[in-house]
């Protein structure tokens, strides 16, 4: 980690400087662009300020590089994009990062405020399109009110459901000079919802007498403090452990109380024993439609099991589900609470604990799909050559069940996924992970179909000189939907077929590592080759399009 940077020197600042100063007090070091005429004065401040200023090719690419940057440090990840196209085309990221419940801040230039509702050169309403994809979204005006309005963005992007913010800025406020300078606010420290000793006491109660108690962990807001206190609290109380959607890596995948991802086509008989519990206890997840496999885990809205419901939001508990118990508090604090009260339950459960793992083992062993190269053999070999804190990204596709179901996450924070199931989402976060842990290994794995909606955002890591390995499961088409057509319109693809490009050689052109592999021997050989170059490196797996994913193929 850089060390904290100091604000600017006083003097007459425009208000650019004025909001570059905030970030530097609230200890923002990186921040992830696509630079506008509408913030030039921003960008001018920057040129002086100690943060990074990366420059990404596509705003959509910005916006999830910092909620990237978000999910691996806890505080919010900075965005900057243009007014009109550019933030129209942030929107995925801000997306990514409400449903993942990840802080971030989105700056945007904003037309100045004199031509203000004339559909005035890329003019739009700021509140109005953002009102359903933010925690908050507000203009600044006054230059003089800059430290409030950050200070609140980063409060509300922490605090509670972590999410993003959105502020625009008046071209006309950040460019004029101002003689009398607010002094910048002290770092914001999130508000942390404590649970009482006395609910504690009633979840541990319920935990100790139910016979088949099952835990799900997942959601914003975690620590490693809680990930092992959530294993402790497991071992101690007998009780068997599940994440939610790509939540993996909030348990080490080898402790013997894991069970399982409790996320879109989940081992049938994990899916079954969520089912027969008697007691669910959920800590952190909403439970949407990915967890809770289309709301049949449980069944809405009145749960068959006992149903205890732990969110930072009290509006999402009862949105969908009527909970036995719900706790409005943060699930990280939370859980280690119950770690410090947990016990031994009145009956002995390792019987159920070992079942669900001896489950959980069998769902590992490898289905053997069609094809040279395979993705089972692929994802055991990541799991077998990677260290333990090694960084794994990947973007929405069916390609991603293979790395779900085989890879065993161990190290915290090591997966970063998007729970709102947006393309494009493994390159740039692969390119954040890397520059914020330097010296840890990141993969992005991506489908041909998935990696072709931010592909230039290579470009970015190669400008950087971020050392990521990009694996691109390459079956020329769209291996989800081609799934569903196949399942339900069956001998009727359409518009899911691919032309694409020579991977390999793109990433050579950016000045990057890049191959392309025909067999799974050539895979071991060149993955080896790709970590030794040190470079920006890119594997180009030619998979047989029979291989639609894990549990189905084709022709069978």
């Amino acid at each position: 980690m850089a060390e904290q940077a100091t604000p600017s020197v006083d003097g007459p600042k425009h208000g650019g400087a004025i909001l570059v100063d905030e970030l530097v007090a609230q200890g923002v070091d990186r921040v992830f662009c696509v630079p506008g005429e509408s913030y030039l004065a921003v960008l001018d401040a920057l040129y002086d300020a100690d943060i990074h200023t990366v420059t990404a090719r596509q705003e959509g690419g910005a916006t999830m590089m910092a909620e990237a940057h978000g999910k691996l440090t806890r505080r919010p990840g900075i965005a900057m994009v243009t007014r009109g196209p550019g933030a129209t085309n942030a929107a995925s990221g801000v997306h990514v990062a409400f449903q993942d419940s990840t802080p971030m801040i989105l700056f945007i230039g904003q037309v100045a405020s004199d031509q203000r509702d004339r559909e005035a050169f890329q003019e739009v309403d700021y509140r109005a399109m953002y009102a359903p994809l933010a925690k908050w979204v507000a203009e600044i005006d006054r230059a003089d009110r800059i430290p409030e309005y950050i200070s609140r963005a980063f409060s509300t992007a922490m605090s509670g459901r972590p999410g993003p913010v959105v502020l625009a800025l008046p071209e006309d406020m950040l460019s004029a000079t101002y003689e009398d300078l607010p002094k910048p606010l002290p770092r914001i420290k999130p508000a942390v919802q404590r649970p009482d000793e006395e609910t504690i006491d009633q979840i541990i109660d319920a935990a100790a007498v139910a016979q088949k108690p099952f835990l799900l962990i997942g959601g914003g807001g975690w620590t490693a403090e809680a990930r092992q206190a959530a294993a402790n609290f497991a071992e101690t109380m007998q009780v068997p452990i599940g994440t939610s959607f790509r939540c993996q890596d909030y348990i080490d995948n080898r402790h013997l109380n894991y069970a399982g991802d409790v996320g879109i086509g989940p081992n049938p008989a994990l899916a079954e024993r969520v089912r027969d519990a008697d007691l669910l206890l959920v800590a952190g997840p909403r439970l949407g439609e990915m967890t809770t496999s289309g709301y049949t885990l449980p069944t809405p809205p009145n749960p068959t099991q006992k149903l205890i419901h732990i969110h930072p939001d009290p509006n999402e508990l009862g949105r969908v589900y009527r909970p036995t118990l719900a706790l409005a508090a943060n699930p990280a604090s939370t859980i280690v609470a119950l770690a410090d009260k947990a016990r031994a339950p009145e009956q002995d459960r390792r019987k159920d604990v070992q079942a669900c793992r001896a489950s959980y083992e069998a769902w590992q062993e490898p289905q053997e799909t069609p094809g040279a190269v395979k993705m089972e053999a692929v994802i055991q070999h990541l799991a077998s050559v990677l260290p333990d804190d090694a960084i794994l990204t990947n973007g929405a596709g069916n390609y991603a069940a293979w790395l779900h179901r085989y890879y065993s996450y161990r190290g915290w924070r090591t997966q970063l996924a998007p729970t709102s199931g947006s393309m494009g989402y493994g390159l740039p976060a692969a390119v954040a992970a890397k520059l914020h842990q330097p010296n840890r290994t990141v993969v992005c794995l991506a489908g041909d179909g998935c990696f072709q909606m931010t592909m230039q955002e290579f470009g970015t890591a190669a400008d950087q000189g971020a050392a990521i390995i990009v694996l691109v499961a390459n079956n020329g088409h769209l291996g989800t939907i081609r799934m569903h057509q196949h399942r339900t319109y069956p001998g009727r693809q359409s518009a899911t077929s691919l032309k694409n490009p020579d991977f390999a050689a793109l990433a050579r052109s950016y000045g990057g590592y890049g191959a392309t592999v025909k067999s799974q021997n050539d895979f071991t050989d060149l993955f080896a080759e790709a970590m030794r170059s040190r470079k920006p490196a890119l594997l180009d797996l030619k998979l047989d399009p029979r291989a639609l994913s894990p549990r189905m193929a084709l022709d069978g």
